[in-house]
């Protein structure tokens, strides 16, 4: 396509066009958003987050070794979740942390670790195009290890959700 004032006017009211159906998903997305269902937000910020770092991180490892690319990113992770929690005063909360606690988040620690690991050790070589999507079958195991060790009540669009997950990482390996 060549691109005259004409493209150029229609490739803009399409991308206009874009914008204004991505805002209508956003409002009907915070619509409704109560105390209790914030977890919706929360959760579709991660997603916008999650996406930007596979593409980030795939641009930042060019040349190097996935396990330093993984170290400096945990540098960064470290003074922004310090930061958060100085800055806003949780801080005190700290000492409220039991032996328990600890065990899991250390344990949570160590799996966040293997994770970034293998990843950038996925994108030193992969895209993320398959790379980012295959990872996301995390969310089918942590659903399913839900079910089973946080005996998390199991409903119809939970499962057939986690299932269709399952079924494009298939594809997508395949």
């Amino acid at each position: 396509m060549k691109l005259n004032y004409t493209n150029y006017s229609k490739i803009t009211a399409l991308a206009w066009d874009q914008l204004s159906l991505g805002k209508r998903i956003i409002e009907l997305i915070l619509w409704g958003l109560t105390r209790e269902n914030m977890w919706k937000y929360y959760a579709v910020l991660s997603a916008i987050f999650a996406a930007l770092t596979a593409i980030l991180a795939k641009i930042g490892i060019k040349g190097m070794n996935g396990n330093v690319a993984t170290a400096v990113r945990t540098v960064v992770v470290v003074f922004i979740a310090w930061g958060i929690i100085l800055a806003s005063g949780e801080i005190r909360e700290v000492k409220l942390l039991n032996r328990n606690n600890l065990i899991f988040l250390v344990l949570s620690g160590v799996a966040t670790g293997l994770s970034w690991i293998f990843y950038f050790k996925a994108l030193e070589t992969g895209n993320v195009s398959k790379v980012a999507p295959i990872d996301k079958l995390s969310v089918a195991i942590a659903m399913g290890l839900a079910f089973l060790i946080l005996k998390e009540p199991i409903d119809l669009k939970t499962l057939i959700g986690g299932l269709l997950i399952l079924a494009g990482t298939i594809v997508i390996i395949l």
